[in-house]
């Protein structure tokens, strides 16, 4: 491509430049870097996924896995595979000198209940019986491959812990001349990193709440001291029947939406819908505004039956029997309410509805068994418990300490309440499908402990809801929540060998104790991460450890433990550390810190740490691994480890992600997605942050296609996130697993526009497109498959806009995701590699460090 081709950097919120005392030697450094040799995230992903995609991953230490953009199959060989647990270095740093020396964070990303590739083994199911698995009588831990067996198989030590436990009678067998035991190929246990084990005992049922002064709700019962016995999956849906949801179709699409996935049906783009209701499970349906409504679903009758609560301060369920129905033995009824609800309340002049009411009540109808509260909601929750106003003018809150009050509950209330459902089992996930601010802040976040986050759920966000453009995105996010692997009533705890501790824990999750996680529900697109410390120096010729044991009730009711164990070499030399380094892991770990610094600093000052993070991490290198550099060379060339060669794009692109970007937004838009990086996988936080930009009129003939032999397809390299490799006559496609983006070229040629939206001329195109044409075009057919590969990937389908170059309004957000150019209130990537630069360069020449100290804090960059 040649220069003159590319377009002018697209309409986008103002970045900056370099700027400060030191803004000359930026204008000496540009000339200098040739913008196609500054290192490439691309570059690092094409190159793994060459190497890895359709080939095997063997977990034993020693290995580095592949980076977490990769579609590899993993052989668990005693180390859980990557896809449910990476780590910042697979090399421990030995003492915690070397691990400041070196400046990695460490951390570890657990997911326990991630996807699998289809030809991976299934995580192995063990039940020991009534007695359960062997557990270290010292720390509790879980037995697991690394554990070592003593006196003749009588005894077995910790590999957490080092204490030595009697074997039960029953789980007793002979070792052989290695001192392995004989029934080793027979225990998965003892040969898999991540197992799930049976454990019916009452001890490991799920502990009762902890006792409160003032009951949230009203209840005849009083409150239960005993442990919940495990029984199947229960889900509450709640509908807001306010005036909104009304007005703008929320009420009548979510009805829809679920009526389709309890019984099938046929969506709005003609596809068929199959039934996605977990079996075994029942469900119950409650309609709110002002007041409650209740309704019997009792098969014995074909009309449900509504019961209304008025008294919205003082909640209390008015049933026992047909509040939660079988949805096929009440089908009749089931489908017969939600036809009705929207045309029901069509005529309805009331404004709001009373969100913390109907969680109250929702909280009320499945505590002492747990369960997953759905919920609709349209309107800013103005009455009832909890009860807001519409907040104020917040531009005049950016750069003052009052910022951080954007991220803070405006009422206890929502706490309490997010407390109690995460103590009780219950997860709460919300669609909010409003035209106002609605309060994310207080009803959603993750940065407060509030409801859906604390309680392991999650937010599905629809601004301005339009049935014709969002319902569909409605019913595959609906889907993929019902559908997915989901666990309810855990309890999570994380393990670690001697020398070594937690001491941070970022997720979704309610913190009942220092070292337990109450998580009313965990499925398997989230992630719970880690930071880990060093309490003494670990020893270089042995191993150190870590398991995360989940204990979780099944939708069937079944009551198991779910661990994933990791063995890890320790280095006592900072060049394996840096050389063992997981860059996925670490900008992970930087996003969900970041994330968790909202509620107590400015994020001006969060920006400035995350960079000075990176140069610390680039300056370890340069100091310990490459010290032989010539000095000469320390003012011209900036040193990067190969495995963090991304690391620097990647920082960038989270002081530009929508929670911590510059100039106004909403706050509701930065909750709801700093809600979402604190709980992303890996892999859905990587193409989040540095979104996967596509040249479509570029694709080869036969990418995107089944080969004719093997009916395999394989798919077209990415590109890099610049308008600086654009050009004005292509199509192009940027996805960031939250929203994805046709840009069309104001120079596209009309064939190409007819094989791929069937129109041949670019004031043809409506802007308002949803979903690509279904045509009997090669680049059609190529798009498609490529959308339905991604979609099979992430189980769900993300918003999608058409913007036309130098047409359409949307195309700022098209273009405020090149994280590599000067936008977001943010310098380029260039920019950025300059000022970096510039850092270390001042610390090796001044002296002093970047991370924590006053050497640099406060300069002018």
């Amino acid at each position: 491509m040649h220069a003159n081709r590319h377009i002018p950097q697209p309409p986008h919120s103002a970045g900056e430049p370099y700027k400060g005392t030191s803004a000359a030697s930026s204008l000496w450094l540009r000339p200098r870097i040739d913008p196609s040799q500054m290192p490439s995230p691309i570059d690092v992903i094409e190159s793994d996924k060459e190497k890895w995609e359709g080939n095997l991953f063997t977990t034993l230490p020693g290995n580095n896995p592949p980076l977490s953009t990769s579609d590899f199959t993993a052989f668990d060989q005693g180390n859980s595979s990557p896809k449910h647990v990476r780590v910042s270095t697979w090399n421990l740093p030995s003492s915690s000198h070397l691990a400041k020396e070196c400046d990695i964070p460490l951390a570890a990303v657990f997911q326990p209940f991630a996807d699998l590739d289809p030809r991976e083994e299934s995580i192995p199911v063990v039940d020991c019986g009534d007695s359960g698995p062997p557990r270290c009588e010292e720390c509790r831990g879980y037995i697991n491959p690394w554990c070592a067996w003593t006196a003749g198989g009588y005894r077995w030590k910790c590999n957490l812990c080092g204490h030595e436990t009697q074997v039960s009678p029953d789980y007793f067998c002979n070792l052989d001349a290695n001192l392995m035991r004989i029934d080793l190929p027979n225990r998965p246990e003892l040969n898999k990193g991540t197992v799930d084990f049976v454990v019916s005992g009452k001890e490991y049922w799920a502990p009762p709440p902890l006792p409160r002064m003032n009951s949230l709700y009203f209840s005849i019962d009083p409150p239960s001291s005993q442990a919940r016995e495990p029984r199947s999956l229960n889900f509450l849906f709640a509908f807001d029947i306010s005036l909104e949801a009304i007005r703008t179709g929320f009420l009548k699409s979510a009805c829809d939406v679920l009526r389709d996935l309890l019984y099938g049906g046929t969506s709005l783009d003609g596809t068929q819908l199959e039934p996605s209701f977990p079996d075994g499970s029942q469900l119950a349906i409650l309609t709110y505004d002002t007041s409650l409504h209740f309704y019997d679903l009792s098969p014995a009758s074909s009309l449900a039956s509504m019961i209304v609560v008025s008294d919205i301060e003082e909640v209390f369920v008015p049933l026992r029997e047909g509040l939660f129905a079988d949805p096929w033995k009440s089908r009749t009824a089931i489908e017969t309410l939600l036809k009705a609800l929207p045309e029901r309340y069509l005529d309805t002049v009331i404004d709001n509805a009373a969100l913390g009411g109907a969680l109250l009540a929702g909280l009320a109808s499945l505590a002492g068994r747990g369960g997953h509260i759905i919920v609709f909601q349209s309107v800013l929750p103005a009455i009832g418990p909890g009860a807001l106003e519409l907040p104020h003018d917040q531009a005049s809150l950016y750069g003052t300490d009052k910022e951080r009050t954007m991220f803070l509950p405006r009422h206890q209330t929502w706490r309490d309440i997010a407390e109690e459902c995460s103590e009780e089992g219950i997860g709460v996930s919300m669609f909010l499908g409003m035209s106002k601010p609605i309060d994310i802040g207080s009803i959603g976040t993750n940065c407060t402990g509030i409801v859906s986050s604390t309680t392991g759920g999650e937010l599905f966000f629809h601004p301005r809801f339009n049935p014709a453009r969002d319902q569909h995105v409605l019913t595959s996010q609906l889907r993929r929540l019902l559908t997915r692997t989901t666990v309810y009533n855990c309890l999570l705890r994380v393990r670690c060998s001697n020398g070594l501790r937690i001491s941070n824990y970022y997720g979704n999750f309610h913190e009942r104790s220092v070292s337990d996680l109450d998580i009313g529900i965990l499925d398997s697109d989230k992630a719970i991460s880690v930071h880990i410390e060093h309490s003494r120096k670990l020893d270089a010729r042995e191993y150190a450890f870590l398991q995360c044991a989940v204990l979780h009730t099944t939708p069937d009711g079944q009551r198991r433990v779910r661990t994933c164990n990791l063995a890890l070499q320790v280095a006592d030399l900072a060049a394996n550390v840096f050389r063992y380094a997981d860059m996925d892991a670490v900008v992970c770990h930087l996003a969900r810190e970041s994330m968790s610094k909202l509620t107590s600093r400015r994020m001006a000052h969060i920006r400035e740490e995350l960079t000075e993070r990176c140069s610390s991490i680039l300056l370890g290198y340069r100091r310990n691994c490459a010290a032989a550099t010539a000095v000469s060379q320390a003012t011209s060339q900036l040193i990067i480890p190969e495995a963090f060669r991304a690391l620097p794009v990647y920082t960038l692109a989270i002081t530009k992600c929508k929670p911590l970007k510059g100039r106004n937004v909403s706050a509701d838009v930065r909750n709801y997605h700093a809600q979402k990086i604190l709980s992303m996988s890996v892999r859905a936080t990587m193409q989040h942050l540095y979104p996967r930009l596509l040249a479509l009129h570029d694709l080869v003939d036969d990418t995107a296609l089944p080969d004719p032999t093997t009916g395999q397809m394989s798919f077209p390299s990415l590109m890099r996130d610049s308008h600086t490799y654009m050009e004005a006559h292509g199509v192009y496609l940027i996805d960031n697993e939250d929203l994805m983006i046709f840009w069309v070229g104001s120079s596209v040629s009309p064939q190409l526009l007819l094989d791929l939206f069937g129109v041949d001329d670019l004031l043809a195109l409506d802007p308002n497109t949803v979903q690509l044409p279904v045509l009997h075009t090669r680049l059609s057919t190529q798009v498609r498959n490529i959308l339905t590969h991604r979609y099979a990937q992430r189980g769900r389908t993300p918003k999608m806009l058409l913007v036309r170059q130098n047409m359409d309004g949307t195309e700022i957000e098209f273009s405020d995701m090149l994280v590599e150019d000067q936008n977001n209130a943010a310098m380029s990537y260039l920019d950025f590699l300059c000022l970096i630069h510039t850092q270390i360069n001042a610390v090796l020449t001044n002296g002093g460090s970047l991370s924590g100290g006053p050497s640099l804090r406060g300069s002018p960059w």
